[in-house]
């Protein structure tokens, strides 16, 4: 009989990974449940754009979930291709989410009750909005952070939510 895994709320970038590469370090980690957090959920790769993701996450017995509004919002996202200034960045996206609680609070919930995972693009979790995501939702009673990478998992190493 195995184990039931620890509560995590993992994160995860697709970035440099194929569609069935993804897929299956999600089933490695025994991800249940994707939740999108691309305010767009769109990608020139094959297979990442929300309805084509949607399909083969279901395939996989992983369930699918988008939420827009824990999205790094157009505004912020074109001031940081235009400066590249991460700090810049950090705080425009820290003050949104603080105007998103209800959704944080939600995502707790959703992570405390599923094996979770917040996806998007960047491969990096240190260069991706969805760490702060994933810290909001800790904060917000969530359980603990864990990052996922092709072949790795790393524990969050929460410092600050500020920049």
């Amino acid at each position: 009989m195995l184990a039931t895994p620890a509560p995590a709320l993992f994160t995860f970038g697709y970035e440099g990974l194929t569609i069935e590469a993804f897929i299956q370090r999600l089933r490695d980690a025994r991800v249940e449940l994707i939740v999108d957090v691309r305010e767009l959920p769109l990608s020139r790769k094959k297979g990442f754009s929300k309805t084509a993701l949607r399909e083969q996450l279901a395939a996989a017995g992983i369930g699918y979930e988008h939420v827009p509004a824990l999205g790094c919002p157009k505004a912020i996202r074109d001031e940081y291709r235009a400066d590249g200034d991460w700090a810049t960045y950090t705080r425009g996206f820290l003050a949104h989410l603080g105007t998103v609680q209800p959704e944080v609070r939600a995502l707790a919930a959703t992570a405390r009750a599923h094996r979770a995972c917040l996806v998007c693009f960047e491969a990096d979790h240190h260069a991706c909005h969805r760490t702060y995501v994933a810290r909001a939702a800790r904060a917000a009673g969530g359980p603990a952070v864990q990052h996922l990478g092709a072949r790795t998992v790393v524990a969050d190493a929460t410092t600050s939510l500020a920049a």
